[in-house]
């Protein structure tokens, strides 16, 4: 079928999920239950979301199901989606959905218990998981597309609800967990360990006050992330190198890809990250008189993390060499010093909220959300030298974010009657940006005066109202109207010993949205969605223009909002043990921001050069993409419980450029054409045995698709990848765990590598 995206869609969407609604602070206890179909476990607290409720899965499932690490391993097996873990532990894990890659994370939101932790401030906006302790999660929930008024303008992509446990009684758990990766790359192998430690307490008291704290200790050492490299021009000669070399062996030969000849001269850039990071959670709330409900979080995070890199280049006396002109006998290459820079960071973040929310009298209820985030100390110190003289002192440069953070507000009222269910709404979010660079004799220690920095500060202001209207006992339609005005002000960039201030922006967005659903009888039921979501740039696009001894990253003061114009048809069903899903989707985005990475300063269009990798962003003016979803999930036998979805994507092309028209009819990227998984756990008493496969197709990391080699570092491979696990109740307090992920060690990469073959054990306590 032929999908044609609307655009201008109508008025907005069924209401969403109940902990979506918790997470714009809207009061929807009052609001109709709808029959959902997802592809985990069915759930009374599932509203119909604008979409659908794509994918829904429990702690319970989690733990026997899952060798869940952190917390972003909830998502490994959800529709249509992209969990970019490089490794365990690592801060960066960006999200992927049907129609944006992840190198467009700012279309993901996350909400934890109502509080935002979308971290659009950073260079690759991962979400702050580390908030998280992984024994906090009761539950997570996923749905996708721009259809719900209550919802912010970065829902245009995927929004991510995930739901912390709150005790009934008093309650005490830990859990130990270990895991060991072996990981082989260009004739390296060796092992990689990490290490957890969570414990949790409870309770609810009689007066109706309830607490929970959670802790979490993690170490961690990834696998090699990135590579030294240099590679031919098309006629398969290397750069030229004029005057002595030192001969050297070990430099290893392969194709980039774009198939080109490539010299490999070791693990560079930092590329090993060992990390320790501690994580605390305390959370609590209480009944008020009047009818009201308070609650709160506070979240403490803090990492300690030191890099180093490994060279592959030994010379006559077998010693390393790091750097300098150098010669294998056949080729001649330039190391810059920078290459086998190595850093050591420092960073304390903390996250709070508060939500205070009526209990519904005569149908009408309200709450109010207060939520902020800031990182209170953050010094990432990188050397100019390579390892060995580095780590005897030496210049380099100290980074700075502290200051940086975000904060929401949310006042919502729902209004419940026999057929309407009503909300309206008035949300702000603002984003602060500091980050400094200064230049020092010794990286490892002391500061100085800032000779680079950029500072700039978003605010968005949103007006909005959604009402269900249910006009016949099998059909309702949901129609509603957000508004929003974005405004940027003290942007500002300093560097090359000038300082540049950017004028204060406002831009407006109005985002329509449309939902008709119908039960067609019993069992089936279909929805058509139509939605706009409007995504507003972010601080770090707008005024990033850092230099560093290994990268440089250039912004755009001027770049236009991204406009989705969305459209989904599914059809549901569900009777006795089974549920399928299959929805048609569409989405039309009008001037996309693409920020890429690369090692080619061609792309994005700057003569400086000296650099290992270089970021930008810009504006596209259109790409479309359309494609089939289906998903479900059968209990064949007792005890016995299958889960399966597949994703396949018609296209998802750049249809205008105007600044850049060879991209033109290239794929959008890093989205797949294909994605699918499968899910399947059989329990017999106290033990469970679980399997799950997941797949993804190869994608381009080129805009202009001449990655013809995906298969190695540098490129977005297909990924199929089979875990297994086995859990045993040891007794009525203990419970253990084996498991193991990517059991056939098949090397997958998305740009960096993916984790070779990982052993898990764990051991779980409750009382």
């Amino acid at each position: 079928m032929n999908l044609k995206p609307l655009r201008v869609a109508a008025a907005a969407a069924l209401s969403c999920l109940a902990q979506a609604a918790h997470a714009q602070g809207v009061a929807t206890d009052t609001q109709l239950l709808e029959r959902v179909i997802v592809s985990g476990p069915r759930s009374a607290s599932l509203t119909a979301a604008a979409g659908g409720a794509k994918y829904s899965v429990s702690a319970q499932q989690l733990a026997v199901e899952k060798n869940l690490f952190n917390p972003e391993d909830a998502l490994e097996s959800a529709p249509g989606t992209t969990v970019r873990k490089r490794y365990i532990g690592d801060r960066n894990a960006v999200l992927g959905g049907r129609s944006f890659g992840t190198l467009q994370p700012s279309r993901a939101l996350v909400f934890v218990d109502g509080y935002l932790i979308s971290n659009f401030l950073g260079r690759f906006d991962a979400p702050r998981w580390n908030v998280l302790s992984p024994e906090s999660l009761a539950r997570v929930d996923l749905l996708q597309g721009p259809f719900s008024a209550l919802l912010p303008g970065n829902s245009m992509g995927s929004t991510i609800v995930v739901t912390q446990a709150r005790p009934e009684r008093l309650t005490l758990a830990g859990r130990l967990l270990g895991a060991r990766q072996r990981f082989s790359q260009y004739g390296q192998s060796d092992d990689f360990d990490a290490h957890q430690l969570s414990l949790s307490h409870g309770n609810r008291l009689d007066g109706g006050l309830w607490y929970q704290l959670d802790a979490n200790r993690q170490t961690s050492r990834s696998q090699p992330m990135q590579w030294a490299t240099v590679s031919a021009n098309a006629a398969g000669q290397f750069p030229a190198v004029s005057g002595a070399t030192t001969a050297v062996q070990g430099i290893v030969y392969d194709l980039d890809p774009k198939g080109l000849q490539r010299a490999v001269f070791g693990a560079n850039g930092g590329a090993i990250d060992d990390s320790t990071q501690h994580t605390l959670n305390l959370r609590g709330g209480v009944s008020l008189p009047a009818g009201l409900d308070l609650s709160g979080m506070l979240a403490l995070w803090h990492n300690d993390s030191e890099t180093r890199n490994r060279s592959f280049l030994r010379d006559a006396t077998g010693a390393s060499v790091w750097s300098g002109k150098v010669s294998d006998g056949t080729n001649s290459f330039n190391i810059l010093p920078s290459a086998f820079a190595i850093s050591r960071r420092q960073e304390s973040h903390r996250q709070w909220g508060a939500t205070l929310k009526s209990r519904p009298v005569e149908g009408l209820s309200a709450s109010l959300v207060l939520s902020g985030y800031r990182i209170a100390d953050d010094a990432n110190r990188v050397s100019s030298t390579p390892e060995p003289q580095a780590l005897q002192g030496g210049s380099g440069t100290v980074t700075r974010r502290d200051g940086t953070g975000w904060s929401t507000a949310e006042l919502q009222a729902v209004w419940q009657g026999a057929e309407h269910a009503l909300s309206a709404g008035l949300h702000r979010n603002g984003y602060t940006l500091h980050n400094t660079v200064s230049p020092l004799a010794d990286w490892r220690a002391g500061e100085a005066a800032p000779n680079q920095r950029y500072d700039g500060r978003t605010a968005i202001t949103s007006l909005y109202a959604q009402d269900r209207w249910q006009f016949h006992a099998d059909a309702s339609l949901t129609l509603g109207w957000r508004a929003e005005r974005w405004t940027t002000t003290e942007g500002r960039q300093l560097g090359g010993g000038s300082s540049v201030l950017y004028p204060k922006r406002s831009l407006q967005g109005q985002s329509p949205k449309a939902v008709l659903r119908w039960n067609l009888d019993d069992s089936w039921q279909t929805r058509v969605s139509l939605g706009r979501g409007v995504r507003f740039p972010n601080v770090e696009e707008l005024y990033n223009g850092t230099v560093t001894a290994t990268s440089q990253t250039l912004a755009d003061p001027n770049l236009r909002a991204e406009r989705s114009d969305a459209v989904e048809w599914a059809f549901e069903g569900q009777w006795d043990e089974r549920r399928l899903r299959l929805a048609l989707f569409s989405d039309d985005v009008r001037d996309a921001i693409l920020r890429q990475s690369t090692q080619d300063p061609s792309v994005c269009k700057t003569s400086a050069n000296g650099a290992s990798s270089y970021t930008c962003v810009q504006n596209v003016d259109r790409v479309r993409t359309e494609g089939i979803e289906l998903a479900g999930g059968w209990q064949p036998l007792p005890g016995l419980s299958l889960d399966a979805s597949f994703n396949y994507t018609l296209r998802s092309k750049v249809t205008a450029n105007r600044n850049d028209p060879a991209m033109v009819g290239q794929w959008w990227l890093r989205v797949p054409r294909t994605r699918a998984s499968v899910q399947a756990s059989y329990r017999l008493g106290d033990s469970t045995l679980a399997a799950s496969w997941r797949h993804q197709g190869r994608a381009y990391n080129d805009p202009y698709n001449q990655d013809v080699n995906p298969n190695v570092y540098g490129g977005v491979s297909s990924l199929n990848q089979l875990d297994l696990r086995a859990t045993h109740k040891l007794s009525g307090h203990l419970t253990g765990a084996l498991g193991i992920n990517n059991v056939t060690d098949r090397a997958a990469y998305q740009a960096h590598p993916y984790p070779g073959r990982t052993l898990f054990a764990e051991l779980r306590f409750t009382l």
